[in-house]
This record gives structure tokens, C-alpha cells and sequence, in this order.
């Protein structure tokens, strides 16, 4: 029991295990432990996730509605992605429909391989109804600058014959001019609100091309003509707009999408955390919460700059309850987690040494940690 004298109450807000569980998964289990020694304990789950995979399924959890639709994945092969709406919102996320782990069998693309299913499932949201999109960038399988984006909502990307460019960021070089009227027609009002923690630049040696490139299976030659690529694309859409975005903070997330966002969607870019928290409603929730407990598959020194645990632990801060964490391993410091807010963690390694056999057996192993956590933090409260 919680002081108050009512069953004591946690909140459950994990981002998923990365190859081993969903967010909901690490939820679910971590519930099931916590209730095999607390029966009447009051489970809230809030899965979140950071602007990357499992943005739609946080969004789902908060009872968006999903929404499937037609669309293409980043070689222009036919998939069926999802997004998520409610009333004028819709939350739509790249790595479900352009995301590496859609392309086909694996094969890295990186001079094809384009935003534009993206952009498919953004005119989607607009078209029923929606005003305000969240979009999270993250796990791009491309850099074409957010160009394929720009061409599905609408704009004309021209050679120098009058012909349409192809897709993907090896094309850009050939690009010498752009024509915006239809997608300023498509967008209309809508307000784009980007989820991302990427404060890389477009261009340069901390840009799109130079550093996320060759995650996407660019060679040093291919990295190069993606960077004169996007390099001539975000001249003529600096020319067009009278903008030049290219510098800005988050232009270089997600193979530069963000920079097609930022310039022509007029999006603001916000930490994505951030954005999902205030999706979930989590200090509402949280109210009168005797404890939070999140966590990812690695606690390191990734987590710390802007990653969901960190997020989730700022926000549980404002409203006094207590954060705990768990993780599939912890590389932090018990100073390093106290700075970031979080009282405890606990890592499935300390229950079993061998990361392969963690990762194999997640859940019931995360089920062991919900029961620890429970007697450790909850069973000991006062009761009336």
C-alpha cells in the first residue's frame, strides 16, 4: 500500500529492448514480475520510445487509433505501413516505412534508396484530416536529403532537360530545378513537429553523407557523391525558400530528412522523448505514481545525452516520484544515473552473464527483475 493508504501504484514507461523487445514486451514482462509479488498492485504501462522504432507504438499504447496505408519502401518496392491518428494528430515514423530494416532481404542501397514512402504516408495523415504531425526520424536506410519526401508530397525535382529526377541521393547531382506549388498546396496549415535527438548539420565532416552514410552501406566514392548530392539540393532549396537550413541542428538526421523538414515543411525539431511523453499524457499519469520504472536495452553514455531513460527520468522529477531503470546491460556509474535522475538500475546481465542467452531470454529474465524491483522499492512501503 502507498501512503495514502491505496493500493501502491507504478508507472511502467520502458523504450523497447533493441533485437530482443518491444517496448510494450519490456512492459508486459516487467508487470508480470512485479504483480507475482504484489498482487494488488496498480500497473500503469506507458511505453515510450525516443523519435525511432516503436514512435507509432507508443502512440498506439496512448490509444491513437492505426491507420494502415499503402505505400513504398526505400527501393520503391510495395509495403503496407502504419501510422498512428487521433482527432487532427497523426504520429507517423520513417523507420516504419523507409527504415533500414525495410529494406528488401537486408541489401544496403545507398544511392536509391529514398524518403519517398515517407512522404506517401505524410499526404496520407494530411489528407484525413490531419493538422498536427509528429514525425520520427530515425533508422533512415537513406540520404537523399529528404528529397523523396519533398517529390511524395508534391515537389517537382528537375534535371536540366525538364525531366523528373529519380529517387534516392545519387540522383541529386543531376538536379537544376525545383518546382514547391503542389507540395505548399498539399501541406496546407499543417504543422509538422519532428522527433529527434540527431544534432548533426547536413553537410561537412559531421554531416549526413560524411557520418550516417557509411551505416548505410556507402563506400568512400558513394559517400562523396551523396554529399555533392545533397550539396546541390539544399542550394536550390535554399534558392527556393530563401532559407538555407543546411546548418541547422538536426538538418543531417535520418539521411537529412530532417533538413527537408525543417525547410520545406517548416517543422520544428524537438527532442523526441519530449514529444512522446507530452503524446502519452505521462504527468498525468504519473500522478500519484509511488514509483517509475523505465529503462532500454543499453544503459551507457548514449543514454545520457536526450535517450528515453533519461527523458522519462526528468519528466518523473518535476512530479516527485522516484525513477528506477532497467536495462540489458548497464555500462553507467550509480553517480552517472543519480545525475540523471534516476535512483537505481538493474541490468539482466546481473542475472545472467551471457548477452547472447540475455537477449534469447528477455522476458522471462526482465519478469525476475519487475519481482526485485517490487520488493525492493514497493513492498516495504508504509501501510495504513
Amino acid at each position: 500500500m502507498s501512503k495514502s493508504g491505496t493500493a501502491s501504484r507504478v508507472v511502467l514507461a520502458p523504450d523497447k529492448f533493441k533485437g530482443s523487445l518491444t517496448a510494450a514486451e519490456v512492459g508486459d514482462a516487467l508487470a508480470a514480475g512485479m504483480l507475482d509479488v504484489l498482487p494488488g498492485l496498480d500497473v500503469i504501462k506507458l511505453p515510450v520510445a525516443d523519435g525511432g522504432d516503436g514512435t507509432v507504438a507508443a502512440a498506439l499504447s496512448a490509444g491513437f487509433e492505426e491507420i494502415i496505408v499503402d505505400a513504398v519502401g526505400p527501393t520503391g518496392e510495395p509495403v503496407q505501413a502504419a501510422y498512428a491518428l487521433h482527432g487532427n494528430r497523426a504520429v507517423v515514423e520513417l523507420a516504419a516505412v523507409v527504415g533500414l530494416s525495410m529494406l528488401p532481404g537486408g541489401r544496403l542501397d545507398p544511392l536509391t534508396s529514398s524518403t519517398y514512402g515517407l512522404g506517401l504516408v505524410i499526404a496520407d495523415a494530411i489528407r484525413r484530416g490531419a493538422q498536427t504531425i509528429v514525425l520520427g526520424l530515425g533508422g533512415s536506410a537513406s540520404t537523399d536529403g529528404g528529397a523523396g519526401m519533398a517529390q511524395a508530397l508534391g515537389a517537382r525535382l528537375l534535371d536540366a532537360d525538364g525531366h523528373d529526377l529519380s529517387h534516392g541521393g545519387g540522383a541529386l547531382q543531376g538536379l537544376a530545378r525545383l518546382d514547391l506549388r503542389a507540395l505548399r498546396e498539399t501541406l496546407g496549415s499543417s504543422s509538422i513537429m519532428v522527433a529527434s535527438d540527431v544534432d548533426n548539420p547536413l553537410l561537412g565532416a559531421d554531416g549526413a553523407a560524411a557520418v550516417f552514410g557509411p551505416q548505410k552501406g556507402a563506400d568512400t566514392h558513394q559517400v562523396e557523391a551523396l554529399e555533392r548530392g545533397v550539396r546541390r539540393w539544399s542550394e536550390l532549396v535554399s534558392r527556393a525558400t530563401g532559407r538555407n537550413e543546411a546548418d541547422r541542428p538536426g538538418a543531417g538526421a535520418a539521411g537529412g530528412a530532417g533538413f527537408a523538414a525543417l525547410a520545406l515543411l517548416n517543422a520544428k525539431i524537438r527532442p523526441g522523448i519530449e514529444l512522446i511523453l507530452e503524446l502519452v499524457d505521462f504527468d498525468r499519469r504519473i500522478v500519484g505514481a509511488d514509483l517509475v520504472v523505465t529503462g532500454e536495452g543499453s544503459l551507457d553514455d548514449q543514454s545520457l545525452a536526450g535517450k528515453a531513460p533519461v527523458g522519462v527520468a526528468r519528466a518523473a522529477a518535476r512530479s516527485g516520484v522516484p525513477v528506477v531503470a532497467v536495462a540489458g546491460r548497464l555500462q553507467l556509474s550509480p553517480q552517472q544515473l543519480r545525475q540523471a535522475g534516476i535512483e537505481a538500475a538493474y541490468a539482466l546481465t546481473d542475472l545472467e552473464p551471457d548477452l547472447n542467452q540475455c537477449i534469447a531470454n528477455a522476458s522471462p529474465l526482465l519478469r525476475q527483475l519487475g519481482a526485485h524491483v517490487a520488493k525492493e522499492w514497493l513492498a516495504k512501503l508504509p501501510r495504513s
